[in-house]
């Protein structure tokens, strides 16, 4: 005779079974919003690093700038342009310009008088915002998604993009 097992747990009341899916209806909203925050953060670092980013990679206007004076945040030089004959003043960031007397390879910003580095240093400087929101989002990840290899991935990919581009410009 085939035996048959019996229930050993009683059946559960309509009240309960609806707790537990409200429950689980909190749970899954508090990860979409994580998750909407985590990507809220990434974009917004790709959009800030974007227009800065494309001048630095494939700017119209190339050339170099010898920086003759440097102020608080800003530094000032004359642009020498590989199309254009007679110099220009133009500004950098301090921070890239490698100080004063320097001469660095720059693209201008189109419409403004500013440049922007170029080259691998240039580069990953343009998308430093980018790997900070990297950085920023990491943390939602992990603690919001509780998802740990993609937030160490995700971190230490921004990690990469800034300490890349403080060792590039500062040696």
């Amino acid at each position: 005779m085939p035996s048959r097992v019996a229930r050993t747990q009683p059946r559960r009341s309509r009240m309960r079974r609806l707790g537990e899916t409200a429950f689980g209806m909190l749970l899954l909203a508090r990860a979409a919003l994580m998750a909407l925050i985590a990507l809220v953060l990434v974009v917004a670092g790709g959009w800030t690093s974007w227009e800065t980013a494309t001048t630095a990679m494939a700017g119209d206007e190339r050339g170099t700038v010898t920086v003759s004076k440097c102020g608080d945040d800003e530094c000032t030089g004359t642009f020498r342009g590989e199309r254009s004959s007679r110099p220009e003043k133009v500004t950098v960031s301090e921070f890239v310009s490698g100080g004063e007397g320097q001469t660095v390879d720059v693209a201008v910003q189109p419409g403004t008088d500013h440049v922007i580095r170029t080259g691998p240093a240039g580069i990953l400087y343009a998308w430093v915002p980018l790997g900070g929101a990297l950085l920023l989002a990491s943390l939602v990840i992990a603690g919001g998604l509780r998802m740990k290899r993609t937030a160490v991935l995700t971190g230490a990919c921004g990690a990469l993009i800034m300490g890349g581009a403080w060792a590039l410009l500062a040696f």
